[in-house]
This record gives C-alpha cells, sequence and structure tokens, in this order.
C-alpha cells in the first residue's frame, strides 16, 4: 500500500488514531465511535458508470471481501444512543455499520434501486488509485485496508449489536430507498 503524505497509508484513519492518543494519554472519560464506509460514498465517486455498452458497472477493488457501510445520518443517531448510555460505554470502543455486503450484493442493491442491472466488476487496488479523480488515491488505499485486514475490521462492526443499540440504523437497501437513490449526474 503507498504512503500519502510522507507517512501516512490512509490519511483519515491514520488522523484520527493520532487524535485518539491524545484523549488516551489526557485522562479524560472517552468512548471511540468507529465508523466505516458511507453509503453516500455510491452516490459519489463510487458510483456505478456506463461502460462503452452502455452497462452500470461498479469497479471497487474489494474482490470477494466484504465491505460494511452505514449511512452517514446514523452515525450521529448512534452517538446519541451512546450518551443516553452514560457512563456504560466510557473507556469503551463501539465500532458500527448498518450493512456487510460483498460487492455482488451491493451491485444488487443499487441495481434493484436504479431499475436496471448494475454489474459488479471489481479492480485491483492499483487500478482504483489510478482512477485520477480527487482522493482516489485515499480511496484505494482505504479500500485496499478494508480488503486486507476484513476479519479484523469488518468482524467487531455487527449491524444486528449496532441495531440493538440504535434500531433506526438504515441497512442499504432502506437507505438506498429513503435517500431516493439516483447516479450522479455528469458535470
Amino acid at each position: 500500500m503507498p504512503t500519502l503524505l510522507g507517512k501516512y497509508k490512509v490519511p483519515h484513519f491514520d488522523a484520527k488514531a493520532e487524535a485518539d492518543a491524545f484523549f488516551v494519554e489526557s485522562g479524560v472519560p472517552t468512548t471511540f465511535l468507529r465508523t466505516t464506509f458511507y453509503y453516500e460514498n455510491l452516490a459519489d465517486a463510487l458510483a456505478p458508470a456506463r461502460d462503452a455498452e452502455g452497462r452500470l458497472v461498479l469497479n471497487i477493488p474489494m474482490g470477494d471481501a466484504p465491505l460494511a457501510g452505514i449511512a452517514s445520518g446514523d452515525i450521529g443517531r448512534v452517538a446519541v444512543s451512546i450518551f443516553r448510555g452514560g457512563s456504560e460505554f466510557i473507556g469503551r470502543t463501539v465500532s458500527i455499520a448498518g450493512d456487510v455486503l460483498t460487492g455482488n450484493q451491493i451491485a444488487a442493491a443499487l441495481g434493484d434501486a436504479l431499475g436496471e442491472p448494475v454489474e459488479y466488476r471489481p479492480v485491483t487496488h492499483d487500478q482504483f488509485r489510478a482512477f485520477g479523480f480527487p482522493g482516489a488515491d485515499e480511496y484505494g488505499n482505504m479500500l485496499q485496508y478494508y480488503t486486507e485486514f476484513a476479519d479484523e475490521f469488518t468482524s467487531p462492526r455487527d449491524p444486528a449489536r449496532v441495531r440493538e443499540l440504535t434500531p433506526e440504523v438504515q441497512s442499504l437497501r432502506e437507505w438506498l430507498a429513503t435517500a431516493g437513490y439516483r447516479l450522479p449526474t455528469a458535470a
């Protein structure tokens, strides 16, 4: 995995770890909330695109590895549940997801929402980093991390356990329906 910004592998993960150390060292009562891939990415940089034949294709570099995801609005709902839990959560790490799906399952959900098939065609992490959109290198590294450390990253993010804490956390299909999912329009 390439090093970005001179010292990071996944800058937005690594910077959060640096901030976590500050809280631990300061001794303040802390709960660490670990999020994951946002469904909203599928309506932006990671949305399906049309291939040369006009078919919708989802090109993310996950192979057969599962991808944990969550609606960004659900993160706040879980945070409120944690605050309401009071001291029960101090010193704990709460890892969250609304769904854990393979690329094929994500493509099927997107296809159902769009009313036309979406084919999952995984690419390599290097191919993804070379796509050239802003942040492609960091997205590529993040997805490589998710792939190479799928067990360590995904296992703590059990959607059923998350819904015990916050029942209204949405699955991908629920989010697609409530968000009125559409493909991004060309600028």
